[in-house]
């Protein structure tokens, strides 16, 4: 069953882990102070505190959204997103890496920024691409609900504005 009753919802219902878009967010969120922006390493916003309990030097988390080397999502056979995993070092997973954003010319990667892992999709959800690009969850349940084209309730507005502006139809 989808995690939410709704025909599409954003990827962050998937999230893992917290997301800390901000420094400030992430010391009122958690009362750490976050360590010191690394311009040598992506952005990450999200940590995982259990990943120096690992055995191995290297995290490997199996959901997460697949994109180029700009950060744009990629888009599989199908023509719709998804997921690969991603491989970090068990130190790099535990922490994350805010810019501080104090100023325009301040020191950045300039890389994509890590983003979150996923819980896997159930077997009704499925990742696609909604308006502007943006990725969503779609909840196959509601494909058969989904308004396609105007709705008679569209029509009508439509011919009242008409007939407002004398405009015959």
């Amino acid at each position: 069953m989808a995690a939410l009753p709704l025909p599409k919802y954003a990827l962050e219902h998937l999230f893992l882990f917290p997301v800390y878009p901000t420094r400030e967010q992430y010391q009122a969120l958690t009362g750490e102070e976050p360590p010191p922006f690394d311009p040598t390493r992506p952005a990450q916003y999200w940590r995982d505190p259990d990943a120096l309990k690992s055995p191995k030097r290297v995290v490997v988390y199996e959901n997460v959204l697949a994109t180029d080397e700009r950060g744009n999502p990629k888009k599989g056979p199908d023509g719709k997103p998804y997921f690969e995993p991603l491989a970090l070092p068990k130190q790099e997973a535990a922490t994350v890496n805010i810019p501080y954003k104090k100023g325009a010319n301040e020191p950045s990667s300039g890389l994509p920024d890590i983003l979150p892992p996923c819980r896997a999709l159930q077997e009704d959800e499925e990742l696609a691409f909604d308006f502007g690009g943006i990725v969503v969850v779609r909840n196959k349940n509601f494909t058969s609900e989904e308004q396609v084209g105007f709705t008679l309730a569209d029509r009508e507005l439509l011919r009242a504005i008409a007939r407002k502006l004398n405009v015959n139809v």
